[in-house]
């Protein structure tokens, strides 16, 4: 062979190398295409040169996660970097790599976040999450320390007040959860045990009185006059019958609560007399009228309720000096044998049965003579408004002692100034306007008994 038909082997098997190698490279470059262009599906999040990033949600982690499992994928399966873009491989290698097809690599299956959350809520208990939401510790404490007291549910239920209402199907489920089930009474323990010294105690002045310590404070005679000391005393002779948080004002208060319910040993409840007996509904028209057992109970504690206030407002019925009548077509005469004057108005009106009044608005801290809201909208008017005063000789003044004036008959009368009231005079206090009327026989006798008194 010579040298020319040498060199033209040696240009060919070049050529034919070269165009192999660039076969090779167009398939390697259309291989590395195709995968990315198969990874490229989940776009690269931007990250930020700041030093304080914020914090990711859930479905920017999932997606990080695919992120980093992609670049693993490309690591592995396709050709490794190195030897690419490194020496020539080796023939058998260049087969291989021309044998591979150019088919997209699948992605593993990455979790879905939905199913990911399913499963740690399942995990979850819903129920004690409920439940503490809605049943607080100091509402557990209660519950304990009134089945402690009662060994009864019901009467827990119906007297208990606890943070909100709750029937008597949920305290009865409340219970039975924190006997029987370890990881409600787990975290209503540790609530328990977080709750501050002064609301544990407060939490205990409020149980409930046990049948044993009834019995004990209805052997207090209901016509003696127990003192402090006579509680104290019982406290430490029965040191075990009595609640832990119990002292003598609070057996005192119950006492006198039993006491007005006639549930002490010496008392006995009158019975109704035959005459006067009182029908209700059903017996005024023939029904029979079965309750069901809760209206029952809650229409017994309303009438205990009305009972009280009945009784302690006519213990408190010698203490008014000022009685308030609603004024009506049929309305008795103005005045009797005890009313000095009268301060009539649109609605009510008031009796002055002393020979000084305080005028104003009644709150629960600032007790009055004459609550001038009983007669209208009263809140432009001040706590203590002013004072009506009956002279020796007869005349009636009435002093200015709030921030508004007060009107006698047009006249302005301002605080810290006086004004004499005559009969029929128009009282005008905040768009509130009264007549005052004076009882002038009776005034007639207190100026006569002056003038005897006052020497000539």
């Amino acid at each position: 062979m010579d040298k020319d038909s040498q060199g033209l082997l040696d240009s060919s098997l070049m050529a034919s190398g070269t165009a192999s190698r660039s076969e090779d490279e167009e398939s390697l470059a259309g291989q590395k295409r195709a995968s990315s262009q198969a990874l490229g599906t989940i776009p690269k999040r931007r990250s930020s040169s700041r030093f304080i990033k914020r914090k990711k949600f859930d479905d920017e982690l999932v997606e990080s996660s695919l992120a980093k499992s992609s670049t693993r994928v490309k690591g592995t399966s396709g050709v490794e970097p190195g030897r690419c873009s490194g020496s020539e491989p080796s023939s058998s290698e260049k087969k291989k790599v021309s044998k591979v097809p150019s088919t997209p690599i699948p992605p593993s299956p990455a979790p879905v976040p939905g199913l990911t959350k399913r499963v740690k809520k399942s995990k979850q208990p819903l129920q004690v999450t409920k439940d503490l939401g809605r049943w607080k510790p100091a509402d557990d404490l209660l519950l304990i320390n009134a089945v402690l007291q009662t060994n009864d549910l019901t009467s827990v239920h119906l007297g208990v007040k606890f943070s909100c209402r709750f029937t008597l199907r949920e305290v009865q489920e409340r219970w039975y959860a924190l006997l029987y089930d370890p990881v409600i009474s787990k975290l209503a323990c540790q609530a328990m045990r977080q709750l501050h010294p002064e609301a544990i105690a407060a939490i205990q002045s409020k149980a409930l009185f046990s049948k044993a310590e009834e019995q004990l404070l209805s052997k207090v005679g209901s016509t003696s006059q127990p003192t402090l000391e006579t509680f104290q005393d019982l406290l430490h002779r029965h040191p075990d019958a009595f609640y832990l948080a119990r002292t003598a004002k609070a057996l005192q208060a119950h006492w006198q609560l039993m006491k007005q319910y006639y549930l002490l040993e010496d008392q006995t409840v009158q019975p109704l007399p035959k005459g006067d007996q009182v029908l209700n509904f059903s017996d005024y028209y023939g029904l029979k009228v079965s309750l069901p057992p809760h209206l029952t109970s809650e229409l017994t504690v309303a009438d205990r309720r009305q009972k009280r206030e009945i009784r302690q407002l006519e213990q408190e019925l010698h203490k008014w000096q000022v009685l308030v009548d609603s004024i009506t077509g049929m309305s008795s005469p103005d005045f009797d044998n005890q009313t000095l004057a009268v301060l009539r108005g649109r609605m009510v009106r008031y009796l002055m049965r002393s020979r000084e009044i305080t005028l104003g608005r009644a709150t629960k801290d600032n007790q009055i003579d004459v609550d001038l809201s009983l007669e209208g909208p009263a809140w432009k008017i001040s706590r203590k408004q002013g004072v009506i005063k009956l002279k020796n000789n007869g005349d009636f003044f009435i002093a200015n002692e709030g921030r508004r004036p007060i009107y006698i008959d047009g006249r302005p009368v301002l605080c810290g100034s006086k004004w004499r009231l005559s009969n029929n005079s128009v009282v005008e206090i905040a768009s509130l306007r009264f007549v005052f009327l004076i009882n002038q026989d009776l005034i007639a006798l207190i100026r006569a008994e002056a003038a005897k008194i006052t020497p000539q």
